[in-house]
């Protein structure tokens, strides 16, 4: 693992501390990364929040475990992920997400060998955040599956805090990967703070889902260390940058551009978030 990383250290990286934007174009701006990294052999990773709040759907989730009244009331925009997995409320303030991308032919073959590189950053970050993470040290069984969240707890990609107190560590960080033309793309949500009304309020009402049951489940790097909000985001960064690397970056005009353009056309449409259809830019499905 030492050695991959060595290696990937040696490539072209940039850290991208990125401006809050809407569900769809953060979706978007991934793929045009990892069409980035296979066209001008630049690797990305980022640092980004979600304005406004977002709910962001495992790319098989029924959209109909979705309360869809509550997010239009609530000003909660929802979009649809690559990657599997249960739906995430991403919080304007309470979420901290970040994005890796890179080559496949890069970076370990092995599902769970991937997992465990890409996340030495994130792992990396809670240290200096003063907070006690590590992988899950066993399953848990799911509470409620369309919640990534309350979903049953993986040992390879799940983040629980404090790690050292077994049995009383809660979920403080999923991660998920996908791959798309030859490149790994692998993002992931930390919890900064606990919105616990509005993590069970966008799902179905009829399933009765309590606000306490979100609390017992999971917890917070505020919960855990204290620090402000501004300071995580910059040391989640900072930790990611040294691990690879990495210059700071920002997105090229022309990458703006394809993302908004992909954001209107794909993660933004009711044909993708519902249904999970693509529309071509000619109007075409595929």
């Amino acid at each position: 693992m030492r050695s991959t990383m060595t290696e990937l250290a040696d490539r072209e990286w940039r850290l991208i501390r990125d401006d809050p934007r809407d569900g769809a174009t953060q979706m978007a701006l991934e793929e045009i990364a990892a069409e980035r990294a296979l066209e001008d052999d630049v690797r990305t990773v980022r640092v980004y929040s979600w304005e406004p709040s977002t709910l962001s759907l495992g790319y098989r989730q029924d959209a109909a475990s979705v309360d869809w009244e509550y997010c239009d009331r609530e000003g909660i925009d929802v979009t649809r992920r690559q990657t599997g997995g249960g739906g995430i409320y991403h919080d304007r303030y309470a979420d901290i997400s970040y994005t890796i991308v890179a080559p496949a032919d890069e970076v370990p073959g092995d599902l769970m060998d991937c997992y465990a590189l890409f996340c030495e950053p994130i792992l990396e970050a809670f240290d200096r955040m003063g907070v006690d993470a590590d992988f899950a040290g066993a399953e848990q069984a799911s509470i409620y599956y369309p919640s990534c969240y309350l979903r049953d707890i993986n040992p390879a990609h799940d983040v629980v805090a404090p790690a050292s107190v077994e049995g009383e560590a809660g979920k403080i960080s999923g991660n998920a990967q996908y791959r798309q033309r030859d490149v790994v793309i692998q993002h992931g949500s930390l919890s900064y703070d606990l919105e616990p009304e509005r993590h069970v309020g966008v799902f179905d009402p009829e399933d009765d889902l309590e606000p306490e049951t979100f609390v017992d489940r999971v917890t917070s790097i505020s919960e855990q260390a204290g620090i402000d909000r501004e300071e995580a985001v910059e040391t989640l960064g900072d930790a990611l940058a040294d691990w690879c690397d990495a210059h700071e970056g920002e997105w090229r005009a022309d990458e703006l551009e394809r993302a908004d353009d992909l954001a209107e056309r794909k993660y933004g449409t009711d044909a993708w978030v519902r249904d999970r259809e693509v529309l071509e830019a000619a109007g075409r499905e595929r």
